[in-house]
């Protein structure tokens, strides 16, 4: 799913914001090592955090049903993580930087969601939408600095984009062949009773003094 978001930002980005312009549109992490060996115009998207949308986490499993309708099996539903990019731009210019961090962000406030053409793999299809945020204020425990200091390199303009997506889990539970019959149980009078022995339908049948509950048959 990571690889996949990665391909889709890269195709977005130079459809979108570089429109064809002579950019490198990389996925390092901009150290200084790194950004000492740039000799081209860069635009640079560093994954820096991974972490779950646990408040689109759903319980409920999901059922598979055939053409005529009958459940056949269940999957969890998928789980949504959140992807914090840092983006930076690497010019020789200060000027050249700021206008591609400009045009990054007009990008992703056109595309609240990234469009279906540019997703490939696992997110293929667009039964679940891919949701983005740039330049939101970071969470509490997660500042941009510390993700500088962590890098050994200076502060400088940079971006912070934020991708939700899905990832499926691949449990599966089968499920049985539907129940055909009804329910068959068979209820004896214990000694000193005068109940009569005979077969019960239905769910359930009360006799004084008891209640005999049944189980299906498949």
């Amino acid at each position: 799913m990571i690889q996949d978001v990665d391909d889709a930002l890269r195709a977005l980005v130079r459809r979108e914001a570089l429109n064809g312009a002579d950019v490198e549109v990389a996925f390092e992490a901009p150290t200084r090592e790194w950004s000492a060996r740039r000799n081209a115009p860069t635009l640079d998207l560093y994954l820096y955090d991974i972490r779950e949308d646990v408040q689109r986490r759903e319980v409920a499993w999901q059922a598979t049903r055939d053409a005529a309708g009958v459940v056949t099996e269940r999957r969890p539903p998928p789980r949504h993580y959140k992807l914090s990019y840092l983006v930076t731009a690497w010019t020789q210019r200060p000027e050249d930087e700021h206008r591609l961090l400009s045009l990054v962000l007009a990008c992703f406030i056109r595309y609240e969601r990234l469009p279906g053409d540019v997703l490939t793999g696992s997110l293929a299809g667009g039964e679940l939408p891919v949701f983005t945020t740039i330049a939101q204020p970071p969470p509490a425990d997660r500042s941009l600095s510390d993700v500088w200091s962590a890098l050994g390199g200076e502060l400088k303009a940079s971006l912070d984009l934020v991708v939700t997506a899905p990832l499926a889990d691949a449990r599966r539970e089968e499920v049985g062949p539907p129940v055909l019959e009804e329910p068959r149980g068979t209820v004896t009078a214990q000694p000193g009773e005068s109940l009569p022995t005979e077969t019960v339908r239905g769910g359930s049948e009360t006799w004084p003094g008891r209640t005999l509950r049944l189980r299906a048959r498949r």
